[in-house]
């Protein structure tokens, strides 16, 4: 066996069972049973299900117990738009150069200097090119195939993008002069309601990431979720920050929580992502008691009256 593949699996056996059991193979599990090793696996922590109180907990039995087909149109990057254009307006859209089937429908020739190329269905196949001259073809296109092939759903029983079909799109490159890194704005909707915000620096490089947490009123807490806080050199409150706001409460109105997701490029509000399932339920908190405070703002019984 390879060396590397060794020392990956004493380094951390927890991820490669991880990444065992959420092969599409393994898809036979019940998703309690899946969700409830992968939880254990990752947080170390048993999952309560039956009385969920942190907010990791309560988002795993939300991918149980919430299946509005909805949400995949707005998981799907493609289609999401659509609801974009209809809920708040096609002037926050990043402007789309073109999508495709399969890497094979790509004709590369035709692409601007600068484009970034994305499945519309999972995290991770996203190729950002701001030089076509440098861009390396056959690594992109393996990027792509790689991503068209992956079920997202299966990594962590994410329902909404079960039904996904898989696209790629080409958007135009988006770029701040002001800033040398791309700073994803996220705004976190309970009920329609904006009660947290983050910064995430460097979203594109996950060695280099960081991420601040805010309140509504642009007021920096000391919380950490997973990566470390960014407080050298943290932004100023952008000026359309209660746009952003409003926007979000927009798109956010019909579901218990969902992630909102904006770039602000150059004093301009561009969407990026809806996002029901914040690091898919197992995120890192500095401080358990936030944790607690977050799961206290899903409100599952009264969206859910079976319960």
């Amino acid at each position: 066996m390879n060396k590397k593949v060794i020392d990956a699996i004493r380094k951390n056996p927890n991820r490669i069972l991880i990444s065992l059991i959420g092969n599409k193979y393994f898809k036979w599990i019940p998703d309690e049973l899946f969700l409830k090793t992968v939880y254990f696996l990752r947080t170390k922590s048993k999952l309560n299900l039956k009385n969920p109180q942190t907010y990791n907990e309560k988002l795993q039995l939300l991918k149980i117990i919430q299946k509005d087909p909805k949400m995949t149109d707005l998981v799907d990057k493609f289609k999401v738009r659509d609801y974009v254009e209809g809920s708040i307006g096609k002037q926050y859209l990043v402007p789309l150069i073109n999508s495709y089937n399969s890497v094979e429908e790509i004709n590369f020739k035709d692409l601007p200097h600068k484009f970034v190329l994305k499945s519309n269905h999972d995290s991770g196949g996203v190729v950002i090119c701001p030089d076509k001259n440098k861009l390396n073809v056959k690594k992109t296109k393996k990027i792509l195939n790689k991503s068209l092939k992956r079920n997202f759903y299966y990594l962590g029983r994410e329902y909404p993008y079960k039904n996904v079909t898989p696209k790629i799109i080409c958007e135009e490159f988006i770029e701040d002069k002001n800033q040398k890194e791309l700073i994803d704005y996220r705004f976190f909707c309970f009920d329609g309601k904006v009660e947290m915000i983050a910064l995430d620096f460097s979203i594109t490089d996950k060695s280099n990431t960081r991420r601040n947490i805010y309140d509504k009123e642009w007021n920096l807490l000391e919380e950490e979720i997973t990566y470390k806080r960014e407080v050298k050199t943290p932004p100023k409150r952008p000026d359309k920050l209660e746009e952003m706001i409003e926007l979000s409460e927009k798109l956010s109105k019909e579901f218990a929580h969902v992630r909102v997701d904006f770039y602000y490029i150059n004093n301009e509000i561009l969407f990026g992502e809806l996002t029901f399932y914040h690091q898919s339920g197992f995120a890192k908190f500095k401080n358990e008691e936030f944790n607690h405070k977050l799961g206290s703002l899903i409100q599952i019984k009264s969206r859910f009256e079976k319960l």
